[in-house]
């Protein structure tokens, strides 16, 4: 099922986008919707609404329970940070993506026809794959963090591609050459950082990945 609305995940606490894949977790008054990827984790955010909702809107969205956070990832001596980020228009729609270390080095793309997730996923690849040496990927997708930090990947893979619920892993295009290389190189951790949060690099990979966005739509 695809969200209507923007919201956030029952599982993992981060944004939800038009158009991402969502599946339902728990039942009753437990029921929250997740993000496709987080299907099988504990739902943290109960969301009323009949069964066909894909999401009630984001202001009705009741306040997430308190849980412990995974412990961070550490950082190898000596990484570097990149802050990535992605954008799009619609779902489908023209989409951006943006990874910098700094005003002077950084790179970006676009695509077509898109989605929110697939730029995110597209920016932190692209910046493993520009930058050699130890990597702190720093992005304000739970997404892509959480995929790494807690693990998601090793269920994906161990389960052939498919989640809990035994639907296929969205965007396994990118995720599994991305799992791939991360896992081969053993020096890449990542870091959440709330988005639009006054964080001067996150505010830079915001602006390139939507003039990348702007400049093909």
């Amino acid at each position: 099922m695809l969200a209507k609305y923007a919201g956030r995940c029952g599982a993992c606490g981060g944004d939800i986008h038009p158009g991402d894949e969502l599946e339902s977790s728990g039942s009753g008054r437990n029921r929250a919707w997740v993000h496709a990827a987080c299907a099988g984790a504990p739902a943290l955010i109960p969301v009323p609404g009949d069964a066909e909702a894909a999401l009630v809107p984001a202001a009705a969205t009741p306040a997430r329970a308190k849980r412990p956070r995974p412990p961070a990832m550490v950082a190898p001596e000596g990484a570097v940070e990149v802050y990535t980020d992605g954008a799009c228009s619609g779902t489908p729609g023209p989409g951006g993506w943006a990874w910098a270390i700094s005003r002077e080095r950084f790179g970006s793309g676009s695509a077509p026809s898109t989605t929110n997730q697939r730029m995110e996923i597209t920016a932190a690849l692209e910046a493993v794959k520009a930058m050699s040496g130890p990597l702190v990927v720093v992005s304000d997708s739970a997404y892509v963090v959480n995929c790494f930090r807690d693990g998601w990947w090793r269920n994906w893979r161990t389960r052939g591609w498919v989640t809990s619920s035994k639907s296929p892993v969205a965007n396994r295009d990118l995720w599994e050459p991305f799992v791939d290389l991360v896992e081969e190189r053993g020096d890449v951790v990542f870091r959440w950082v709330k988005g639009h949060s006054g964080d001067p690099m996150n505010d830079l990979v915001d602006e390139l990945a939507v003039a990348a966005k702007i400049a093909q739509s």
